[in-house]
This record gives structure tokens, sequence and C-alpha cells, in this order.
């Protein structure tokens, strides 16, 4: 029977918020609530719920001394309210209060508890000693149905094979630009679900966004490639972020994940006589794991290539790192077209650094060839004819 105390509050944060999210929507299934203590152990053992993987127990164990007073005091069967940014965002139904090592909490999620590491730094500051078990209702609709939106896209071209790519495009470049294409080469559709990460290091999730959304509408075939933002909270931040990846393109109904082969999770471990990856642990959920070539633009072969099927040496070959070409873009500095598409970089900067000439006009005319009319013209125009001079070569 139901507590007569009800409406005691727990205060979260939106990482946590947006993992309960993914849960309630059935995007981290087989996981369906807030597990309690011995399904938290039996998951942390056996990497598994049922015969399907899972890397982790999926927990609450929110930081802060407030938290931990009501938590010490909750009954089972007790409502608690969930707040995120003091919003009411869940009611929850205690079926267990139970005390969680934090140390051993960041090792299953990162496989180390270093404190030099960023991600463990700043999970172990929202860490605190007890976690929450239960089922849980959230209070309001998610802001973005990203299931529908993938359902509607397949049933409109009748799409029956669908390939997903998890990306930042922090920013889009040429590299990711070949990925996408090369993925829809051998599919129906592709789903790109665009990280929304809390890192301040990243370019803005609507710039990020609007670049890709150009790139698609307006370089690929038409209704063949959705976006669909994903929050990249902390439970995808450690070295199984690829098993996640699977589960939840999974879950939105996906049938294949392709990765690149530099993922930073993508590593390689000794077991029973033989090399595997972390896809090898990939058990019971439905999806094929495709690993893409590693592209580079080779100044022999003067266009882009694989590493797989380029002769020429790495002397030879310009890479495609994302924080160095966002370092040049943050500096104010148009990367040259091979590594971006200008129109993409142009946008970027005009945005990056919005209202950055004295006199706009004057520099226009006075450096790039006109037809002789007057006309208004924005920074982002300058940037693109800008790109057109860096591209002529009969002086160079």
């Amino acid at each position: 029977m139901t507590s007569s105390r009800k409406n005691k509050t727990i205060y979260i944060d939106q990482e946590a918020a947006s993992a309960l999210e993914l849960v309630a929507q059935g995007l981290l299934q087989p996981v369906t609530k807030l597990m309690n203590k011995k399904e938290s152990e039996d998951v942390a053992k056996t990497g598994m719920i049922g015969s399907k993987t899972f890397p982790f127990p999926f927990i609450l164990a929110p930081a802060g001394k407030r938290n931990e007073i009501i938590l010490k005091k909750l009954q089972k069967d007790e409502e608690v309210i969930l707040v995120c940014d003091n919003q009411p965002f869940a009611s929850l139904k205690v079926e267990e209060v139970f005390e969680i090592d934090p140390v051993e909490r960041l090792l299953q999620i990162y496989g180390t508890a270093d404190v030099t590491h960023p991600g463990v730094q700043a999970t172990l500051k929202r860490l605190g000693k007890y976690a929450i078990a239960g089922e849980y209702k959230l209070l309001k609709k998610p802001s973005h149905d990203g299931k529908k939106i993938i359902d509607e896209a397949k049933e409109l071209i009748g799409a029956s094979h669908v390939s997903a790519l998890v990306m930042a495009a922090n920013p889009l470049h040429r590299a990711h630009e070949r990925l996408i294409r090369q993925t829809l080469d051998t599919t129906d559709m592709v789903v790109i679900f665009l990280l929304k990460p809390y890192n301040e290091k990243n370019l803005d999730y609507t710039l990020r966004y609007e670049t890709l959304k150009f790139f698609v509408e307006n370089f690929l075939p038409k209704n063949k490639a959705v976006i669909v933002p994903l929050e990249n909270s902390y439970i995808f931040a450690g070295y199984n972020e690829i098993i996640l990846d699977a589960i939840v393109a999974k879950n939105y109904g996906c049938d294949r994940l392709v990765i690149g082969r530099n993922h930073a999770g993508l590593g390689m471990f000794y077991d029973c006589n033989s090399n595997k990856s972390i896809i090898d642990k990939l058990i019971g959920i439905d999806i094929d794991v495709e690993i893409a070539s590693e592209y580079v633009y080779c100044d022999k072969c003067r266009t882009l290539v694989s590493t797989n099927t380029c002769p020429h040496g790495q002397h030879h070959h310009i890479a495609y790192k994302a924080d160095s070409i966002r370092e040049l873009l943050e500096l104010g500095i148009l990367p040259p077209a091979v590594l971006m598409r200008k129109e993409i970089s142009s946008y970027i900067l005009s945005k990056l650094f919005p209202n950055r000439f004295k006199n706009l006009e004057k520099l226009y005319y006075d450096v790039l060839p006109v037809g002789g009319l007057l006309q208004e013209h924005t920074e982002q125009d300058f940037y693109l004819e800008l790109m057109k001079l860096y591209q002529t070569t009969s002086l160079t």
C-alpha cells in the first residue's frame, strides 16, 4: 500500500534527466526502470539483463546533502518527485534506496577512477552515495520524438533497411560527408544521431544542426537522411559508448550502426587466445555494427581517399581532425575547402563572428570581383567569395 507521505523532492541535473528520458521512451531497452541493489549487482557482474547486453547498472544516485537526507528517509512505495532545473520532471514510486560505492560506479562507466580523466571528474561531482530504485513516469512529454520522425520517414520512402551514424559534427567536415554518403550507398535510409554534448568546448548544437541540415537538404537524395538529436549524457562518456549507441540505434528501429575506425571506444583486447573489440561484447541486440574506413586527403592522389586503398604514406596525408578544424574557425580563419565545404565554414564563421568587419561593403568591393551592380552582401557572402579567391590557382 502506498504511503501517505508524498511529494518528497529529489533534485537531478539535465544529464540524469536525459538518461531517464531515454529509458521512458523505450530507447535503452532492455532497461525499463531504475535498478534495485540486486539487479545492479547482477548487471555489474554479468554485463547482461536477461539474454541481452547492458554494460553497467542503470541507477540514479544524485549528489547533494539535501538529496542524501531525503534519500535516507524514504520508505518503500513512497512517491517522490524528481525535479530538474526547478521544474517537476518525473514521479517515482520508491522500490528501494541503497548505498553505492562511487569509485566502483566510476570504474563501471569509464573503466578508470583516475580523477585526471575529465569525465571522471565531472561524474564524481554529480555522484552521491545513495541510489534510488523504482519505476517512474515523466510529468511532461519529451520535447522531441525521434522515433516518430524515423518511423514516418521510413514509411514515406518504404525503407526496409535503415543505418545509423552517431556524430558530433563538431564541425561537419569532408570526411563526415564521405562517411554519410558511403553509408547511404548500402542502405535505404540513414539516421544521423547528432550529439548534444554537455561540453563547453563544442560548437553550439543549433549551429551544428543547421550545418548538417544544410548538407542533408542540398547534397543528399531527398528523404534519404534524417537528423535526430541524441543527448550525450554521462552514460555515453565511457568505453562502453559503442554498445550504448548500438542499443539506442536498435531501439530507434535501425538495422545497422556504422562507426569510424578511429572511434575512441573501438579498442582491442586479448581474450581466449584471440583479438576482440568492444563490439564482440554485444549480445542479444539484433543490429549489425560496421567499422567504416578512415578517410584522409592525399596530396598525391589529390582527393579524399581511404587509408585502406591509398598507396602513399602518412606524410602525404591530411587527417580530418575536428578539434583542429574547429580551432581554425574559433580563431576566425576560413578553413581550406579541402577540409570543409565552403558553404558550411562561411556559415559558421558568420555566426561565430557577427558584425566582424567595420565596413563590409567597402571590403567586399575592394577585394572581390563584382558585376558592377551595387548590392547588399552578408558576411557569409563575403566568406564564400573569399574562398573562391583562395581556390584560384593561376598565380600559385
